[in-house]
């Protein structure tokens, strides 16, 4: 027997122990044979990671998709793994390091500390594995691959080593995102943008050689000018007056008039004394800011572009730490004079910390008379998500791919339609992206990751292998002399001395990105560049599901190395998932207090309420606003589930062998036969085309309204009847039924479904045949319209009665006549079959068929007949009159209110666009509302 409630903490752990015993989840589980495969690559998660909200959803849609697609027969693979996630595992360990008073990673050495990394990650890495289990993931874990392990290793290593041979990739000193704190380049999704409240400092830039120019100061109703003022100097803004050291230009725009006379003119650099000219650039907005912008290609990177359209010199300031270089700076010593400023200036900032510098240079300008002025401004400043401190833009030699090469064929395969996003939306900013691609830096400089395989021998030779020995033998090829490899100091100085008896290789000291290695992900999981089964039966994968914060990170660069390496695309299918956000839609952030940690979620409520919650609100390219009451809502769900297996149980309700469902002969039977039909057929097409919502939503309203609302309720008179036959027949319809909603549900609430499907033949010592996550997915059997039809009639008018009384505030112990006019022989033939189930559900006095409308009833349409309840001597009309006019009221106010604020432009424009909404989502619920009461008024008003 079913236990009275449904305890989720103590069957899940041992519903999962059951299907890993039982290999459940390896490659081509419950396959039939000769099945089509079916396979999907997990987006690795962090080594350093832990569940959350996004890994939620992302893992619930694919075990969706995986489940259903193995019930299915087919062949799949769902491929688990980690990223080795370079810059936050260093951290870890570092902050471990420290934590237990040992030797810091660079005291200990490079070996040393990455064999320490190694260790943690043995003894702690990985533990979002194991809640991935608790949310019910059936992944093939005996595949489980990482990022760093011995066979993606070899595949990262034959990327890099035929790319850098196909020239493809190659080494540059570019603008990158530099992490002062980590000292190292960080990516775009590793840039965080944060509002900040600064200033913007308005210099004076002197012009050279005496030169002047009229500027406007006074204009006229049509913005003419009227008054001019004779200028010496060029305004410049600026957030960073610690870069201007590095400037090598001003622009202006061409057409701006202010500033015709001075295109090709000079100006001296405060501070520095450089000539520096002024260009003309349509870059610049004449309306914007002073319409003059200083250029420092060195330290930003919209100047980076402008310096090399105008072939500009790039000038770096500052050291890897953020601090200002200019004493030993040759790059920003050649062409400046000598002068007693530019002495002051490198005495006074020289060495000194970036924002120090700021302050400093400020103050010597405002002495030197050149301030402008100081307004305040916010604005957002870009900040890396691991180091916390701001990122600059920092001129440095890097490893580059030609991504724009790659990304041809990427483009092709989405354009030509051979792989698709879901939703569609998403082409146009695969697109935009793809088609404007910058070089893409591959380069860290960390401890932790793939060492690039790059040796460097005298002038600055560098050999490309695969390992050691291949260079080594490179190198003697090269120089015609043996070589050896040797700590990076002492190859420097032997290259510098000349020594070259011996030629002297150090191997490049910097990482691969970990997204280089996550590009591979696809076939570097299935054993390539080995051509292993598995490669030739799972490649390509069938469906990738992601978010859309890395399809430029992630999803681009896969389809590009896909293309490249195993020529074709690498899934068919992109789903791209919505972002969950908290119950009002802001984003959930540490800072605003209001993550939603998915493990105490389910600690509470149990992993099928989660899952079934996030697969209910995946409406495609809709956010989900995740409410803790929802989830509650869905565990309420499981328990209605429960309970209705229970009752069945309680009832016999046993499988029959043999029983064939569509031959059933009482019409409540047929009709939910076909309604179960109904049900497979909506949830298949909804999995099928990724419309999970509308799945959940479908199972939804078949378990709790249709079969235990309904059903099970117009069953209950024959459970408890004399006719054994129709008792018979109704418990193995209510088995079969109950049997293939489970099947049904199974992959979105999979361990109460298996829990249910075990259990639910153990009163009649029955076996099932197997575990419900390898039986087949059930197929739709046929609809009869006809039966289906009478019963649903006949719940629409229960439905309509119970509405109306609700609406009207009928005492719910009140029994109401009634009464049907304008009824056709078909109607009074159903009438006469469910009287019964009309006066038990509507709690009817009685039922009949009449000519006219009694006296004082409220009247409802279904079909072509009326049905009329008698009220009059039911309700005090005066007073239920008063109670609806005065809920109108409140509802007019509250539209009125809400809508004033969404026709305020201020309003619309500056409130969050959660808020904004959130007010739309209100006034169309309170519209809705307000038709009830409307109706509910109108009968009321029938009734005289």
């Amino acid at each position: 027997m079913l236990d009275k409630t449904y305890e989720a903490a103590t069957v899940e752990p041992r519903i999962y122990e059951a299907w890993e015993k039982a290999d459940a989840f390896k490659a081509g589980a419950g396959a039939v044979d000769g099945a089509a495969t079916y396979s999907i690559v997990i987006p690795p998660p962090n080594v350093t990671g832990s569940l959350h909200m996004g890994h939620a959803l992302n893992n619930t849609l694919q075990d969706i998709m995986v489940r259903y697609q193995r019930m299915r027969g087919r062949d799949v693979l769902w491929q688990p793994g980690m990223d080795h996630a370079g810059i936050a595992t260093q951290m870890v360990v570092e902050r471990q390091l420290a934590a237990n008073g040992e030797p810091s990673r660079r005291d200990m050495g490079r070996d040393a500390f990455v064999d320490r990394v190694w260790k943690w990650k043995g003894e702690s890495g990985g533990m979002i594995f194991n809640q991935l289990k608790r949310l019910g993931a059936s992944c093939d874990w005996s595949r489980e691959r990482f990022t760093m392990d011995e066979g993606l290793s070899k595949a990262v290593l034959e990327v890099f080593v035929s790319l850098y041979k196909e020239n493809l990739i190659y080494k540059d000193k570019r603008l990158v995102n530099w992490d002062p704190k980590l000292l190292t380049a960080i990516s775009d999704l590793e840039v965080e943008q944060v509002e900040t409240k600064g200033n913007m400092w308005h210099f004076r830039y002197p012009l050279a050689d005496g030169v002047t120019y009229d500027f406007p100061v006074e204009f006229d109703e049509e913005g003419k000018p009227t008054a001019f003022e004779k200028r010496d100097y060029i305004v410049i803004a600026t957030t960073r007056p610690e870069t201007m050291l590095g400037d090598t230009a001003v622009i202006v725009h061409p057409e701006d008039e202010r500033f015709a006379s001075l295109h090709g003119k000079e100006i001296i650099l405060p501070l520095v004394g450089r000539r520096i000219p002024i260009l003309a650039d349509d870059y610049v907005e004449i309306e914007t800011g002073t319409g003059a912008m200083k250029v420092t290609p060195a330290h930003d990177f919209n100047d980076f572009d402008i310096g090399k359209r105008h072939d500009l010199r790039q000038i770096s300031v500052m050291d890897r730490e953020a601090n200002i270089i200019l004493a030993e700076n040759a790059d920003f010593l050649e062409g400046v004079e000598e002068s007693e400023i530019l002495k002051a200036t490198i005495a006074a900032l020289d060495g000194v910390e970036r924002f120090a510098a700021r302050k400093a240079i400020v103050s010597m300008l405002e002495e030197q008379g050149l301030l402008d002025e100081i307004v305040e401004h916010a604005h957002m400043v870009p900040h890396g998500d691991r180091g916390g401190v701001p990122i600059e833009p920092m001129l440095t030699d890097q490893w580059y791919v030609d991504a724009k090469t790659l990304a041809q064929p990427a483009i092709a395969s989405v354009r030509e339609g051979r792989t698709k996003f879901v939703p569609s939306n998403w082409d146009k900013t695969y697109y935009e992206w793809m088609e404007n691609i910058q070089p893409w830096c591959i380069s860290r400089q960390l401890w932790w990751g793939h060492r690039i395989p790059a040796w460097y021998g005298p002038e600055g030779k560098v050999f490309v292998e695969k390992s050691e020995e291949e260079a080594l033998a490179a190198a003697k090829a090269f120089y015609g002399k043996d070589a050896e490899i040797v700590d990076v100091n002492d190859a420097l100085v032997r290259h510098e001395k000349g020594d070259d008896a011996v030629i002297a290789l150090y191997r490049d000291e910097d990482v691969l990105d970990t997204w280089f290695s996550s590009a591979l992900w696809p076939f570097s999981t299935l054993g390539w560049p080995d051509k292993t089964p598995e490669l030739a039966r799972y490649y390509p994968t069938s469906v990738l599901v992601t978010g859309f914060d890395i399809i430029f990170f992630w999803v681009a660069r896969m389809m590009m190395m896909g293309n490249h390496y195993m020529k074709t695309e690498p899934f068919h299918t992109v789903y791209i998932h919505a972002l969950v956000r908290d119950e009002k839609g802001q984003k959930m952030s540490k800072s605003k207090g209001n993550v939603i940690d998915p493990l105490e979620l389910m600690d509470e409520y149990g992993a099928d309420a989660l899952r079934f919650t996030l697969a209910a609100m995946a409406a495609q390219g809709r956010d989900i606003k995740l409410a803790t009451s929802r989830v509650a809502g869905y565990r309420n769900f499981a328990t209605k589930l429960w309970n209705a297996c229970r009752f069945a149980e309680m009832n016999e309700c046993f499988r029959q062998e043999g029983f064939d469902p569509a031959h059933a002969k009482l019409t409540v039977n047929r009709w939910i036969v076909t309604e179960t039909s109904r049900l497979i057929r909506e949830v298949s097409e909804a999995i099928d085309t990724y419309r999970f919502n509308d799945a959940a939503n479908s199972a939804y309203r078949f378990v709790w309204n249709t079969f235990c609302d309904w059903y099970l309720e117009l069953a209950k008179p024959i459970f408890n009847g004399d006719d054994e036959e129709a008792k018979a027949e109704t418990r193995a319809t209510a088995a079969w039924v109950r049997d293939e909603t489970l099947k049904v549900l199974h992959p979105f609430m999979p361990f109460i479904t298996e829990e249910l499907w075990t259990r639910t033949l153990e009163a009649e010592g029955g076996s099932r045949d197997g575990l419900l996550s390898l039986t087949r997915w059930p197929e739709p059997i046929g609809e009869d319209a006809s039966a289906a039809s009478e019963i649903n009639w006949l719940l629409e008018v229960i439905s309509q009665i119970r509405s109306v009384r609700s609406e009207m505030n009928v005492p719910a112990g009140a029994k109401v006549p009634v009464v049907l006019t304008g009824a056709s022989e078909v109607t009074k033939q159903r009438l006469a079959i469910h009287e019964g189930a009309i006066m038990k559900n509507a709690r009817a006095e009685s039922v009949s068929v009449a000519d006219e409308a009694p006296q004082g009833s409220a009247q409802i349409v279904v079909g072509e007949a009326t049905i009329c309840l008698p009220l009059a001597g039911v309700l005090d009309l005066s007073s239920e009159k008063a109670r609806l006019e005065k809920e109108m009221g409140k509802i007019d106010g509250e539209l009125d209110k809400i809508g004033k604020k969404l026709e305020n432009p201020r309003f619309v424009e500056k409130a969050p666009a959660e808020v904004v909404a959130g007010e739309k989502e209100r006034m169309a619920e309170l519209s809705e509302r307000k038709v009830k009461v409307s109706e509910a008024l109108a009968r009321l008003a029938a009734l005289g």
